[in-house]
């Protein structure tokens, strides 16, 4: 199973499967047949076997599910389905690809079929939150009323506490940007801030709301823009940013499955506060493995990673290496 790992001189490169080199030699096959329009057994069989071998590691599960799911569009699951429509991972990849879809504007998709999916494959495997939090990611797309929320929540929780996935799909759903508010955002991060473990897979949560609400000031444009950086100063994040810089870039310490991807939003986060001596060790830390988000707020994603990856993290005097905080250009 692939584990959290550094690597040191790798070239800044966009790759959904993250560190798991399994994954992406099963998505490359994958979106090889999606180019083709077909789907052959034995990339069915590869699909189920990836997604198998995740046993119950249900945050990798869910990694690996994403990503196939982006991977091999809307018709490939559709198909690995009907040929196997009582294969739970079948069920749950042609979900996964339907909400996908879902976000789309006249995609089309009956966003209550896939809520029957999800029902179905939860009955497959009792033990499984995935079909549970695809579930509320059906509800939050449509915009249901938060007391049905809470019902799925509840069934993700009873089964896996801190899933990665649930969190965000939470945090989306109760945001100002949709069904809530920036107090709703802080009842769910004071809810969780105390019981979760500092490693768990949902560990980035507090910092994903913080880049949140320093996106939606940046957008807002006057005075909400020119104060943005302030939200870096105030006392909650740079808690969070203390705690997540000291322990997040030490090999091992995160092991779940989008390890990665939260150094990432780290190293974001720390840029935008102008702590970039910090930034450059997270950026090593990521081995060169940049996600679009959240650079892609600030341009093309793989550029600006590279920009500040070789301004921050190259251990010259420009890169902060060994100097204190500076400003982010």
């Amino acid at each position: 199973m692939p584990v959290f790992r550094r690597r040191k001189g790798s070239r800044p490169r966009l790759v959904p499967e993250l560190d798991d080199h399994t994954l992406g030699q099963v998505r490359r096959r994958v979106e090889t047949c999606w180019s083709r329009g077909s789907l052959d057994t034995a990339v069915m069989a590869s699909m189920a076997e990836v997604i198998d071998e995740a046993g119950q590691d249900w945050d990798r599960k869910a990694h690996r599910l994403a990503v196939l799911a982006r991977s091999a569009g809307r018709s490939l699951p559709g198909i690995w389905r009907q040929h196997n429509p009582q294969d739970q991972n079948a069920l749950l990849l042609h979900a996964w690809s339907e909400v996908l879809q879902a976000r789309q504007q006249g995609s089309g998709v009956d966003l209550n079929d896939t809520l029957e999916t999800c029902r179905l494959a939860a009955e497959l495997l009792p033990a499984d939150p995935t079909p549970w939090t695809l579930y509320l990611s059906a509800l939050r797309l449509q915009q249901r009323p938060s007391t049905e929320l809470s019902a799925i929540w509840r069934e993700i929780k009873a089964r896996d506490p801190w899933n990665r996935e649930a969190h965000l799909q939470a945090l989306g759903y109760l945001s100002p940007d949709e069904c809530g508010s920036s107090a709703l955002v802080l009842d769910l991060l004071d809810g969780v801030r105390a019981a979760m473990p500092p490693d768990a897979p949902a560990a980035g949560l507090e910092l994903t709301a913080l880049i949140g609400s320093h996106q939606r000031a940046v957008a807002g444009g006057g005075l909400n823009a020119l104060g943005a950086g302030e939200i870096w100063r105030r006392p909650d994040a740079a808690k969070a940013l203390d705690h997540a810089a000291h322990y997040w870039p030490d090999q091992g310490f995160l092991t779940h499955a989008a390890a990665l991807a939260d150094l990432n939003l780290l190293a974001y986060a720390l840029i935008k506060a102008g702590r970039t001596t910090e930034a450059g060790t997270v950026l090593r830390a990521t081995g060169g493995v940049v996600t679009p988000w959240p650079w892609s707020m600030d341009g093309e994603a793989l550029e600006r990673y590279s920009h500040f990856h070789g301004r921050y993290a190259s251990g010259d005097a420009d890169g902060g290496a060994t100097g204190g905080r500076r400003s982010p250009r």
